[in-house]
């Protein structure tokens, strides 16, 4: 296989692309065709044998990938053959093929596409983590975001902005500022012309900053520490300038503030349920529209040590992705034996995920982050379309007139109501889940929903959930929040993404 190898520490310029053998797999590890792959800083400082981990050379860079799982171990039970999964490898992306602890592997739906799912684990995972676990930002906080168009920079702008915080975006560029304001930013402050601290001052009228994300260090720390307000809290993220600043603790006690570590990688190691929790509602997002990466250019596989070299230059706003291969057909990619196996694991997937059975309530609060697996296909015709429309009263012609709808309409057929959608989501968990020693399980409310694509007559649609929350109540009930992604066949975008909360007694 094709790959971008480390054979001596040093710049970007000493990366050699060349044939390697293919890597084998662990009984715990998954063999991963690596459909595209995103720069991040750490894979600067890991050629150069400055990071916290250090591989044994000789070792291709690239910590975080999205492609088709196309070999498992024999312990790996969560994944199959042919899986559309992001992975976050550490080292050795920046490759045609790579292998990684299963615990490192996420499944993705087909509605995002591989340059979207490289480049959303590491910054907006990183920038969830530090803002909702760490940082603990609400609603009318001001956050004074540094780096703010770099990769975690910029979804820290949007994910803040979405959260409802007041963002002060600061950059060394007009140019990077202006994405900063397109992805939200309410003030932005230039810190190549402009003195950081006296910014603060002005914008927030001398109260100061509430939180600051700190990908950067070196000498913008110290002022944006002194522009803390009480009790405000400095996330420290990374250090891309190169230099890890020494911070005068005396401002820390002054100003009652803490001084917090974001160290996300191993926060995906110590706390998974949590992490997964985390990544289900940013898989939302990214499916609502809500959030959406900026992708700076998109480069060849050859071409990695000018995308680290011009991370390193400071040239990338948003994210550089390597489009490593082009995907194609899972039967084209699986070695000759493995194609009979992966009939045979598909089968077995199809008996044992419908339905996804759980002992009792208490396995449920153990099972954030699970997938629920995905419901039968359903039909969607005019029959079912015209009923919903006589029961609820709501007869206008776009649903009931096919002759008008064949004139019309674009495509030439009825469109069936939103919330005919959503109400079949209780028939598809129905199929999809099932709890032992239950006395009733019954939908009773929706936190969030949208509709994104209408549903058509002859659509046929299936229902893909996993779970996001289960709280234990006082009564002994179950208050069960799933998320929801509503698949028509054929077409990329959902009809209905929600997140339904269901009472079990």
């Amino acid at each position: 296989m094709k790959a971008v190898i480390c054979e001596q520490f040093g710049l970007p310029e000493s990366l050699l692309f060349k044939e390697i053998p293919s890597p084998t797999i662990t009984p715990n590890q998954v063999l991963i065709k690596v459909i595209a792959a995103a720069v991040n800083f750490p894979d600067s400082l890991i050629i150069q044998n400055k990071y916290q981990f250090k591989p044994t050379l000789p070792f291709a860079p690239g910590g975080e990938v999205a492609g088709i799982i196309i070999d498992l171990g024999k312990e790996v039970k969560h994944l199959q053959i042919g899986d559309r999964v992001v992975a976050l490898c550490g080292w050795g992306g920046f490759a045609e093929q790579v292998a990684v602890d299963a615990n490192r592997v996420f499944k993705i739906p087909s509605a995002i596409n591989w340059q979207t799912a490289a480049a959303t684990l590491y910054n907006y995972g990183t920038s969830y983590h530090a803002l909702k676990d760490r940082g603990q930002l609400q609603p009318g906080q001001t956050i004074l975001i540094l780096g703010a168009a770099g990769g975690v920079g910029l979804a820290a702008v949007e994910l803040a902005k979405k959260m409802g915080g007041i963002v002060i975006a600061a950059a060394s560029s007009q140019e990077k500022l202006e994405i900063c304001q397109k992805k939200g930013a309410d003030f932005t402050i230039n810190y190549s012309t402009e003195d950081l601290r006296e910014s603060v001052k002005k914008i927030t009228g001398d109260k100061g900053v509430d939180l600051v994300y700190d990908p950067v260090g070196g000498a913008l720390a110290e002022p944006a520490l002194r522009s803390m307000s009480w009790k405000g809290r400095y996330l420290v993220v990374g250090f891309a300038s190169g230099t890890i600043p020494s911070l005068p603790f005396n401002l820390a006690l002054l100003k009652g503030c803490a001084v917090m570590g974001v160290f996300w990688g191993a926060f995906t190691e110590k706390e998974p349920a949590l992490s997964m929790q985390n990544l289900s509602e940013l898989v939302q997002m990214i499916w609502r529209g809500d959030i959406q990466q900026e992708i700076y250019k998109i480069y060849a596989l050859k071409d990695v040590a000018q995308a680290i070299r011009d991370l390193i230059d400071r040239k990338v706003i948003g994210k550089a992705i390597i489009q490593v291969s082009e995907e194609i057909e899972i039967e084209k990619i699986i070695p000759t034996d493995k194609t009979k196996d992966k009939e045979i694991q598909n089968q077995q997937l199809s008996e044992k995920e419908l339905p996804v059975r759980f002992l009792n309530k208490t396995a449920l609060t153990q099972a954030i982050g699970s997938s629920l697996g995905t419901s039968n296909w359903l039909n969607v015709n005019q029959e079912m379309i015209t009923n919903f429309a006589n029961a609820t009263l709501d007869q206008q012609w776009v649903h009931i007139d096919t002759e008008k709808a064949a004139i019309l309409l674009p495509d030439g057929k009825t469109i069936a109501h939103g919330y005919l959608s959503m109400s079949l989501v209780s028939q598809f968990l129905y199929q999809m889940i099932h709890i032992e020693g239950v006395n009733s399980f019954f939908n009773y409310g929706i936190n969030k929903a949208r509709f994104i694509n209408p549903v058509q007559c002859g659509d046929r649609i299936r229902l893909h959930a996993n779970i996001s929350q289960a709280e234990l109540q006082d009564n002994g009930s179950l208050k069960l929040f799933i998320n929801c992604n509503m698949e028509i066949k054929g077409k990329s975008k959902p009809a209905y993404v929600a997140e339904i909360i269901s009472l079990i007694l």
